[in-house]
């Protein structure tokens, strides 16, 4: 009897033992702690280097510069855009809005919060950068050879067939500076956030070759998503899920939506291309705490608790500003000679979505920033920034 009264307390004491353990923080100093799936580590801001007043003082700010009626983005979307743009209509699932959330992490976690952040939301043109990670796993699995080589040699068909789209390469694809002509989802190009102000010269607009003209279009980030879908044969959510969210203990409650007319037929199965925004609906709907797991990974230069899951080489080249447009790389928006965001490294950078949705990377400050429905990136940055104190 005493034999086993001493063997319950050897548990029970070690136990309690590995139990602490576990609940303290791994390594704050140099940011090596990984949340696992359906966890997330909370600090003080005293504890990751922060001020704490100046801390709750950003996420005042941010709260105040919220926006978040009129919730209903259909509506909220054809204002914006139909008024301009040719014969435009919504193609994909939209979702309403609700409340603004957001998280502020140091050394891989939480110091502050707000609003709900498991809501699955639109996120728009954050999108693009989960796109352009599609390509950075199919050069990693030697898919695709080299981003310089021409879209045209993996993806056969009209797209890339005539004289001007042949010389395309991923790279402009990538960076926004193909300059693309054709129609896509019965969306022609030149339809995209027209220029000038003359509609009858819209469809025959100037053409540029390849890497000499920088064009935020969304009808081109959809064809860099089919092009994807041509190399991986199978679904961009699959890829994503398989090679990323998964491995990095997201959720399973985020979902990739194409358009109700962007589905093809890939290897016999009818197969729907997904969007790389929110332009016409659809995109990626997601929480705040997903967005923050595929941030961190950013943060940690593709690796994710010693797996690296997208080549360190990827995460420098998204970083190189495009010639014809320096604040932008591959998908990710960049503070180029500290242009876009005064108070924060150069070495910073983002991805933005319509209505004020953020993915704040800062290696230097190892800091993360996740904003939903917050149009005010460089104020609330300059805010969180002021409060780091070591």
């Amino acid at each position: 009897m005493l034999v086993q009264t001493l063997r319950l307390l050897l548990i029970l004491l070690v136990s309690t033992n590995l139990s602490a353990k576990d609940a303290q923080p791994r390594d704050v100093q140099t940011g090596t702690y990984f949340p696992p799936r359906h966890q997330w580590q909370r600090q003080s801001p005293e504890a990751l280097g922060m001020n704490a007043e100046k801390l709750k003082a950003a996420v005042a700010l941010a709260q105040q510069k919220a926006v978040t009626e009129p919730s209903d983005l259909h509506q909220v979307i054809f204002e914006s855009f139909s008024p301009r743009e040719p014969d435009f209509r919504i193609l994909g699932p939209t979702k309403p809005r609700a409340g603004s959330s957001g998280l502020i992490i140091r050394h891989g976690m939480i110091a502050a919060e707000w609003g709900d952040l498991d809501r699955v939301d639109m996120t728009f043109s954050v999108a693009k950068s989960y796109l352009s990670t599609t390509t950075a796993l199919a050069l990693r699995d030697g898919l695709i050879r080299d981003v310089n080589e021409p879209v045209a040699k993996y993806v056969p068909g009209d797209y890339f067939a005539s004289d001007h789209n042949r010389p395309i390469a991923w790279h402009h694809l990538l960076n926004q500076t193909s300059d693309w002509q054709g129609t896509l989802w019965n969306i022609p190009d030149w339809a995209d956030r027209p220029e000038g102000d003359d509609p009858d010269a819209w469809p025959n607009r100037e053409l540029h070759a390849p890497g000499e003209y920088f064009k935020y279009n969304d009808v081109r980030v959809n064809l860099l998503a089919y092009a994807m879908l041509q190399v991986w044969r199978k679904p961009l959510p699959q890829v994503l899920k398989e090679n990323v969210m998964d491995r990095i203990g997201a959720s399973n409650t985020w979902r990739w939506h194409g358009y109700k007319n962007s589905w093809v037929t890939v290897d016999g199965v009818k197969v729907q291309s997904v969007s790389g925004g929110g332009h016409f609906g659809g995109g990626i709907f997601i929480s705040t705490l997903d967005h923050a797991r595929f941030g961190l990974l950013f943060l940690r230069n593709g690796n994710w608790n010693g797996e690296q899951i997208i080549p360190k080489d990827w995460i420098r080249a998204l970083r190189q500003p495009t010639p014809v447009r320096k604040d932008y790389g591959y998908m990710w928006w960049l503070n180029t000679d500290r242009q876009r965001i005064p108070a924060a490294p150069e070495s910073a950078f983002w991805a933005s979505g319509f209505g004020g949705n953020y993915i704040y990377v800062d290696q230097e400050n190892d800091l993360l920033l996740v904003m939903r429905w917050v149009p005010a990136l460089p104020e609330v940055v300059e805010a969180v920034l002021a409060a780091i104190e070591s």
